[in-house]
């Protein structure tokens, strides 16, 4: 099954290295595609807007056709690292080709995107900078396989 990684900006010194490792774990269960669209300079006020949204017609221009679209937001679901499991095994069976996991930039995603997505995930209720959101969301998509396959790198029950 493909797994879609679309992202806003390309990871810089401290998260590089990490974000690299484990989309490459990842990678041994998943057929993972990442994708990082230009950022739009940061504006404040009325000019945020803009900003929303030309990285939001950026991301889901990404979109592979037929895929479910899950928007990674504050104001998602919280999933379980076995949830998340559970929900990849079953999309495989299921008619759809895969997912499409998106984070946002400095100013998360627009309206429009999260209209879009067929779900909202949370990864925590604090703040992450999309860097580290990628991070943890390539973890948790190696997690994932593994769990899956049964493998000893899940230790918790969640």
């Amino acid at each position: 099954m493909k797994l879609s990684i679309l992202v806003v900006g390309r990871p810089d010194g401290l998260f590089r290295e990490a974000i690299a490792e484990y989309e490459r774990r990842a990678a041994r269960y998943w057929t993972l595609d990442v994708v990082e669209v230009r950022a739009e300079k940061v504006a404040k006020g009325p000019g945020a807007a803009r900003v929303l949204a030309a990285e939001a017609q950026r991301l889901l221009a990404q979109v592979p056709a037929g895929v479910e679209l899950i928007a990674l937001t504050r104001s998602g679901d919280s999933w379980s690292s076995s949830r998340l499991a559970r929900y990849l095994s079953e999309l495989a069976v299921r008619a759809r080709p895969g997912a499409a996991f998106v984070i946002g930039g400095a100013l998360g995603l627009s309206d429009e995107l999260l209209k879009t997505a067929d779900r909202r995930m949370r990864l925590s209720t604090l703040t992450l900078t999309h860097e580290l959101a990628r991070l943890v969301l390539a973890e948790q998509l190696y997690r994932a396989g593994t769990i899956v396959r049964g493998e000893p790198y899940h230790r918790g029950e969640g």
